[in-house]
């Protein structure tokens, strides 16, 4: 690689107007002098594309609402650069976010895409969801932080090579895209998460729409782990999995004191007392960070999505059980006859 490689920061975008400009702002602040910034466009209805041409960055528009991978593949067909950086537009990079990873792919040849760690604060909205939100991502990436299985594409840059050779986003994978390609990127490369690449990122900040979320990403996991035979690399830890595990066996543990007597009382608490104990260091930083009062909303915030997580993965299960279609969801991305297929274009 070149000492001073041009890297192509592409922005998916999809009426994200609001914190767009502070994004695009924080890639023109970049230390790193060999740029190109494109904005692509999934067809959003606010301002978005006002707010990218008032700047002077360059948009293209995906033509029809295709989601994020579609967008990432429309990004990198229309730019030239030799490292491919992905940016999402409710992200603020830090000044030398670039710089550090371009140095980073240069000193490690065999890295094929490193990916950075967002800040523990929300970058726009503050409420109590979006705080809880920072907080318990950033845990989960600080503690994740080297070598990794799947991307974490809010900031990442990706050797062009390797993208090329690896092929495409997956556009029909609106929740796991990431995921799945970095199970494919990782059978012939290393992807690294450092706390070197940093960015703020406006997290969710109603509950509806993060519960959503995260159930169908823990439904559309189970096609994926099923096919190749293991869990990614990074939050997915087996702690973590049991926390979730224990946090879900409470519900029905609550009527045991009706049913057996008063002493099985001692059976939600000690589900619970395992959940906590599970991850006992993210909440440890919480509170070191934001004290008891706030400790006890998080803690009780993330049993409810510690529910719903293990809510989606059961719901995976039974549909991977029911239908063939959801099981083949991710044949493509998986070796036949000993060779790597790419992701559908």
């Amino acid at each position: 690689m070149r000492s001073m490689p041009l890297v192509s920061v592409i922005v998916p975008n999809y009426n994200y107007a609001e914190s767009l400009d502070l994004c695009l702002r924080s890639i023109l602040d970049q230390t790193y002098p060999n740029i190109e910034i494109l904005v692509v466009d999934d067809c959003s209805t606010d301002q978005s594309v006002e707010v990218a041409e008032t700047l002077g960055v360059r948009v293209v528009s995906t033509g029809v609402n295709g989601g994020c991978g579609q967008a990432r593949n429309i990004g990198a067909a229309n730019t030239g650069g030799e490292l491919l950086c992905y940016v999402d537009s409710d992200l603020v990079m830090a000044p030398d976010a670039v710089a550090n990873a371009v140095r980073l792919l240069g000193d490690q040849p065999d890295v094929g895409a490193v990916c950075g760690i967002e800040d523990p604060e929300p970058l726009l909205h503050d409420t109590a969801v979006a705080r809880y939100r920072g907080l318990q991502y950033h845990y989960w990436s600080i503690s994740s932080e080297g070598d990794i299985g799947f991307l974490f594409p809010a900031v990442c840059l990706i050797r062009r090579a390797v993208f090329d050779e690896i092929g495409p986003f997956n556009p029909a994978l609106r929740q796991t895209e990431e995921v799945d390609y970095g199970y494919r990127l990782t059978r012939r490369y290393r992807m690294v998460l450092t706390s070197a690449v940093r960015g703020r990122h406006d997290h969710d900040h109603e509950l509806r729409g993060l519960l959503r979320k995260l159930f169908h990403r823990g439904r559309l996991r189970i096609p994926l782990y099923a096919r190749a035979r293991r869990f990614g690399k990074g939050f997915e830890t087996a702690s973590r999995a049991w926390g979730s595990l224990a946090a879900f066996a409470v519900l029905p543990t609550l009527v045991a004191p009706l049913l057996i007597g008063g002493w099985a009382a001692v059976l939600p608490i000690g589900l619970l007392a395992a959940s906590l104990a599970c991850d006992a260091g993210m909440y440890a930083f919480v509170y070191r960070r934001h004290g008891l009062p706030f400790l006890l909303f998080f803690a009780g915030l993330h049993f409810v999505v510690n529910v719903t997580i293990t809510l989606g993965v059961a719901t995976g299960a039974l549909q991977w059980l029911g239908s063939r279609t959801f099981r083949q969801l991710y044949d493509a991305s998986f070796p036949v006859e000993g060779r790597a297929l790419p992701g559908p274009a």
